[in-house]
């Protein structure tokens, strides 16, 4: 039976703040309420991580935006180049890609969004003022080690950090055939830069950071002299200080802040032991425009997909590069009518934000992340469809 509640706090456990059990509650009592579809069955686990939104009239009582779980990505061999697979399913990742969802129903329907209010930008919209957006996660995210390591330390999986520090990118873990997805540190590192909006959507829409990321604690204790709050810090701190460029406007350095929040429940515990820990193959997506289903983290397509329908339109998450390309493409925009008058591929699509591409460069140039590997051209060189 999964437990349905926190575990209690472990003897010389951080005492969470008031804002971490706020954060941790929204999120837990969301996915407890989220059909059995897709959650962990048995001894399996998983990760759950969700965007919030806090508001100026009552900054604790939090909406949930956006939901994901999972902690599985294809290997490179299994990449696509036709856009329709979810490549990284870890639950950071469905997340995010969830919440741009829910922003492409938000600024594409009649009716005003409450939450997003128009810049006066070129057409953009931007985060109402007073308005926050939170990350709640069940665990660290991968990319954050413990205790810093020496090279000859590091599991085999882990070769591809450079010393094995937290300061530095490292692709994410995997079994067989290598991964060629950036750890989700690394990627909420970036958040804290260009946004979370991505490319696509900074035509339409302003920068969107992070104020806060709140951690479930680790089950077993942290390691000593180790520190959700402060090793993250340190970290964000030591791997953007030398970003000295000025960003172009409306970018800038954000770092949000960090809480550790309760042990989570049973089913977002990877605990290893007599038995081996088993994790959930599924990724569940949800978000608050409608959105929830469920995609197979080792497959990239949607839950119940059988190999002869393995590449039919239906088997599509919402969530993949052409689902999310096509919601772009549907806004009525200004920018969208004249880019739809051009033959581009998704890659030249997403190259025309210069500012954001200009900002990420810049990000490029510093010393942790110069060794941040560019993507393989094949999977965003599909083209535009009309």
């Amino acid at each position: 039976m999964l437990s349905s509640s926190p575990a209690p706090p472990r003897e010389g456990a951080a005492v969470p703040s008031s804002w971490a059990e706020a954060a941790s509650a929204a999120a837990l009592r969301h996915y407890r309420s989220l059909a059995k579809k897709g959650k962990p069955q048995g001894r399996e686990s998983t990760v759950l991580a969700a965007f919030l939104l806090s508001t100026p009239h009552d900054p604790r009582s939090l909406t949930v935006l956006s939901m994901g779980t999972g902690t599985k990505c294809l290997g490179a061999s299994m990449l696509s180049d036709r856009g329709d697979l979810v490549h990284d399913a870890h639950a950071e990742v469905i997340a995010r890609r969830a919440l741009l969802r829910l922003v492409y129903s938000e600024i594409g329907r009649g009716a005003p969004p409450d939450w997003l209010v128009a810049s006066g930008d070129g057409g953009r919209w931007r985060l109402r003022d007073g308005h926050c957006l939170h990350l709640y996660i069940t665990q660290l995210p991968c990319g954050v080690m413990a205790v810093p390591l020496s090279q000859s330390e590091l599991p085999r999986e882990q070769l591809d950090s450079v010393n094995g520090d937290i300061s530095f990118v490292q692709r994410k873990p995997g079994r067989g055939d290598t991964t060629l997805s950036m750890s989700c540190f690394d990627k909420i590192t970036r958040w804290s830069v260009v946004g979370i909006q991505g490319a696509l959507l900074s035509h339409t829409l302003e920068p969107l950071y992070l104020s806060t990321i709140t951690i479930g604690q680790l089950p077993g204790g942290a390691p000593e002299c180790f520190s959700v709050e402060n090793n993250i810090k340190k970290a964000l701190d030591a791997r953007l200080s030398s970003l000295s460029s000025k960003l172009p406007s409306p970018f800038k350095v954000q770092k949000p802040k960090v809480f550790e929040a309760a042990v989570p429940p049973t089913e977002f515990q990877q605990i290893s032991g007599d038995v081996p820990p088993l994790t959930c193959g599924y990724s569940i997506c949800w978000n608050k425009s409608g959105l929830h289903e469920v995609v197979l983290g080792t497959t990239g397509r949607k839950q119940g997909t059988s190999s002869k329908a393995a590449h039919l339109p239906s088997t599509e998450s919402l969530l993949c590069k052409r689902r999310l390309l096509e919601a772009f493409m549907s806004l009525e925009h200004p920018l969208v009518g004249q880019l739809k008058c051009e033959e581009l591929s998704y890659r030249a699509l997403k190259d025309t934000a210069h500012e954001y591409h200009h900002t990420l460069e810049l990000l490029r140039k510093t010393p942790f992340f110069g060794c941040w590997p560019a993507k393989p051209t094949f999977v965003d060189s599909f083209p535009v469809s009309r």
